[in-house]
């Protein structure tokens, strides 16, 4: 490849990386179809020379909505694989490939396809070729996003083509815009190609092609001497009618096998020879195929045709008369009986206008893919549906179900895009509900949160008395999520509540007390709490788990919302959904609060990667928000702020005032940490102003202690308690961990000296059991306390305590702030040994964890959703930091430092 010298040296970086078992993932975007030949040109990869084996695939937009169509295509050279894969992976790839099987979720075939790829790349470096990426179905994009992401430990590089931006990034965001050639460059690649053109002929194809190496390739085969005029038509239309104009001179059997081939570019060649054959009149034999081989404008991979560039597949489909192209279809439909999806499909391309029976064939269609789980077939043939029938309403009520459909899959592209052809005038109240949460999935706007939530109470209203109780019942649960995410005012939260009471609902139903939790926390707060405590449910019903996790965790009932969210995770990530994994692992939250922050930086640190590949944005700000305050108690200050800056930084966050709180309350730590009394007390404040965007009606309860510790370090107290004045109320009427320890922290550390000692007492008595680092800051305050008082002898033992649990639990300011107040009560105290989360990542412990349990590497990949090969690459790093070499040490190791003290083998190494 000629020219681009600075992206040259990226592309030819990455191939390196790649062979030296450091992947990636790039995009080059805004780019027209580049083909399989020009990728390799371009990441200077043509040939064999660099040792990679070279998967490929290209977008097709007939097969848009065929799920894992491109997959499939992509995986052929490694096909010999899936048979020798652990019986669940080559389960999930077989059954996605089936069109009679149930459909996989999404991201067990995504697992099965990363090992797949992990062993192909064991034996030779690989390199993923995907072209026209914004035409790929979009289940192949997610497992391709999948896998880009997970490539940093395989000798793996995806390089991908598209001619949009952004959204089809396989790695979250572009990475790379190829600019035109220079005059130069260009010059010598025209030259390389086409030496004995004419100086005008080439000054012509200079110009037109403006630095496109795929014009200055192909411009020069379909011009002459003779006809040396190129019109001024746009690039990527000129470059078709090139293409195209190949053609011309091919026989009429040649002709129309390629006009099959561009209607059904996977088709096996015996059948375009049947199919073209039937519209030819006459045997279409392989002479045809020859033909079109020798012409340069086919290739034969296996028994599968392929065009040498995608323009000219949509070349000849376009260039072709519409009765052509008509008929074509009719063929296809008809030599296709064996394969329903791709026989329906088209059946709709070849009709014009409203088709009643068809659109009836395609809905029954979708009903049997749906019973059968394969909702990304049901989604075009709902689509299909829709285009054909005339009835408005019948055609909204199809297009609701397609909605449904492409949000199941979390196709967020494609459900935005059936949103806007939904006619809403004739919408029902059930189908506006229906409609109403698939948006809310989709998008979730920030803007007029009051607004938002007051349309949404009043379209479940409506659902419900039409009889959609379940759909109702969604929406009034995403309304009242809106009041705790987007703190709703006593208007719309009394509004919701009042809604569901209208319902006369059970009262122990998860759904029910989530959304009394969410909206009246205050009053309803006690009976939920009660109930929670109460109830039995079923452990493996996620759904059931992560309702009663997050009421319990909006009320402040950190033990509860631990381990019901904890029991939600367990089951999300069995079934290999990351979307509600990545929700579940909010729970991260209040395990801060009950001093488990090894495990609240491993749970957030995963939440955070799978909220991103999965686009959940609200819970990416709850666990970039936890991140950040981990960060913060474990003195990890750089890595505090910077996470700080990430999530103020993000679109949402100016409309969630429950991440606002969130950060308000780190940015108060961090000050308070650094010395910077006054500002701390400051920053904290703020969040009990209601005018503040950082107040929090709820949440900012959970800096009480902070705002309290500020206060009493700059001299503030008087301010505080008037700041905390409606606390004990409050606490009453809503009696969770959260309230509990805000009130009798508070009273203890603002107490005046005369009744301190009693406060502190009652206060260590009255703290719920599970909430250590409440305990341990009242231990350090008490004995701060008394050594101001002169007292030091009594202040040592508080000390100590507080010293040792800060040290057990990892938060290392406050861990100092103990030892400096017994240095100075006359006691030395020794440094604190490394534990191991200061020696391992959030990810590395979590594979330590688990490879000291016994689990193969195969077995944590598929927990964590990781190739087993990464797996391996992450223990060669852990071993020398925990000081041994092989697996059999790791369960010594891991509680040897978590006892502070180092261990040591000698034993060979093992990271199999």
């Amino acid at each position: 490849m000629i020219g681009r010298d600075a992206e040259l040296r990226k592309l030819r970086g990455l191939l390196a990386d790649a062979a030296d078992g450091r992947g990636g993932a790039l995009l080059i975007h805004g780019t027209a179809g580049l083909g399989k030949s020009a990728l390799l040109r371009t990441v200077g990869a043509e040939g064999t020379e660099d040792g990679f084996k070279v998967l490929s695939a290209a977008g097709v937009e007939t097969e848009l909505w065929l799920p894992f169509a491109a997959l499939q295509l992509l995986l052929q050279p490694a096909a010999d694989g899936i048979g020798k894969l652990p019986s669940s992976h080559r389960t999930a790839l077989v059954d996605a490939f089936s069109a009679t099987q149930t459909e996989p979720h999404i991201f067990r075939v995504a697992l099965a396809v990363l090992e797949l790829l992990a062993d192909e790349a064991d034996r030779q470096p690989l390199l993923l070729l995907v072209d026209d990426l914004q035409w790929i179905d979009s289940s192949s994009r997610d497992v391709l996003r999948f896998v880009a992401r997970r490539t940093r430990d395989l000798p793996v590089l995806i390089v991908a083509a598209s001619r949009a931006v952004d959204s089809y990034a396989p790695s979250g965001q572009p990475d790379l815009h190829l600019q035109p050639l220079g005059l130069s460059a260009a010059a010598e690649l025209l030259d390389a190609g086409a030496p004995d053109l004419s100086a005008p002929l080439r000054a012509l194809i200079l110009e037109r092609a403006a630095g496109n190496p795929l014009a200055l390739v192909e411009l020069p085969k379909t011009v002459q001497d003779s006809a040396p005029q190129l019109d001024d038509l746009p690039l990527t239309q000129r470059l078709e009618d090139a293409f195209a104009a190949r053609t011309d001179s091919a026989s009429p059997e040649c002709r129309t096998l390629l006009l099959a081939l561009a209607a059904e570019p996977s088709a096996p060649l015996n059948r375009l020879l049947e199919v073209s054959s039937r519209l030819a009149g006459t045997t279409v034999s392989v002479d045809a195929v020859q033909e079109a081989v020798d012409a340069g404008l086919v290739g034969l991979v296996g028994r599968i045709l392929e065009f040498r560039h995608p323009l000219m597949r949509s070349a000849i489909y376009t260039r072709a008369t519409v009765a052509d192209r008509l008929a074509t279809h009719r063929a296809i439909a008809a030599a296709m009986a064996d394969t329903p999806e791709r026989r329906l499909l088209h059946l709709a391309a070849a009709t014009l206008g409203p088709d009643e029976e068809l659109a009836t064939r395609l809905e029954r269609f979708a009903d049997t893919a749906l019973a059968r789980g394969k909702v990304a077939s049901a989604v075009p043939a709902l689509r299909q549906a829709a285009e054909l029938v005339q009835d408005p309403r019948r055609r909204t009520e199809i297009l609701v179900r397609a909605v449904e459909s492409a949000s199941e899959i979390n196709d967020r592209v494609h459900t935005q895009l059936l949103l806007d052809r939904a006619d809403m005038s004739e919408l029902g109240p059930l189908e506006r509900s229906r409609l109403m949460v698939v948006s809310d999935k989709a998008a979730f706007e920030p803007d007029e949160p009051h607004r938002r939530i007051e349309d949404m109470v009043t379209t479940a209203a409506g659902a419900f008395d039409a009889g959609g109780v379940q759909v109702a019942e969604n929406l009034l649960w995403r309304a009242a999520a809106r009041c705790f995410f987007q703190d709703g005012d006593a208007r719309v939260r009394t509004l919701a509540a009042a809604e569901l009471d209208r319902w006369h609902p059970d009262p122990d139903a998860p759904v029910v007390l989530t959304v009394r939790a969410y909206t009246e926390p205050f009053r309803y707060g006690a009976e939920v709490i009660a109930r929670l405590g109460s109830l039995r449910p079923d452990r493996l019903d996620g759904r059931i788990m992560h309702f009663l996790g997050s009421g319990a965790m909006v009320l402040g009932e950190a033990t509860l919302a631990a381990r019901y969210l904890s029991l939600a995770a367990t089951v999300w990530r069995s079934q290999g959904r990351l979307g509600l994994l990545a929700r579940s692992l909010a729970g991260s939250w209040p395990r801060v609060y009950l001093g488990q922050l090894d495990r609240a930086r491993e749970e957030s640190g995963e939440g955070l990667a799978l909220a991103e590949e999965t686009g959940e944005w609200i819970v990416w700000l709850g666990v970039k928000a936890t991140g950040s305050l981990v960060a913060a108690l474990r003195g990890e200050t750089e890595d505090a702020e910077r996470m700080l800056g990430e999530l103020r930084a993000h679109r949402l966050f100016p409309g969630m005032p429950f991440a606002a709180v969130m950060a308000q309350q780190v940015e108060g730590l961090l000050a308070l940490f650094d010395g910077r009394a006054a500002e701390a007390y400051d920053a904290l404040a703020r969040a009990f102003d209601p005018a503040d965007p950082h107040y929090h009606s709820v949440s900012r309860w959970l800096l009480a202690p902070d705002l309290a510790d500020a206060a009493v370090a700059a001299g503030t107290v008087q301010r505080a308690r008037e700041l905390l004045d409606g606390l004990p109320e409050l606490a009453a009427r809503l009696p969770s961990e959260m309230m509990v320890v805000a009130h009798v922290y508070t009273e203890a550390v603002l107490a005046p000296d005369d009744t301190a000692e009693e406060h502190y007492a009652a206060a260590l008595t009255a703290l719920p059991a599970g909430w250590a680092l409440a305990r341990a800051r009242l231990h350090l305050h008490h004995g701060r306390r008394l050594r101001r008082q002169r007292h030091n002898v009594d202040a040592r033992n508080p000390l100590r305590s507080a010293r040792d649990e800060f040290d057990r639990v990892g938060a290392r300011p406050w861990a100092e702030m103990a030892r400096e107040q017994l240095r100075a009560a006359g006691e030395s105290s020794g440094r604190r040994h490394a534990n191991t989360s200061d020696r391992l990542s959030a990810q590395e412990m979590q594979i330590a964890v688990l490879a000291s349990r016994g689990l193969s590497n195969r077995e944590i990949g598929q927990r964590l959703f990781i190739s087993h090969r990464t797996v391996g690459a992450h223990l060669y790093r852990i071993y020398p930091r925990l000081g041994i070499t092989s697996r059999g040490k790791l369960a010594a190791a891991l509680a040897a430092l978590q006892d502070g003290h180092p261990a040591s083998d000698s034993s060979g190494a093992d990271a199999g």
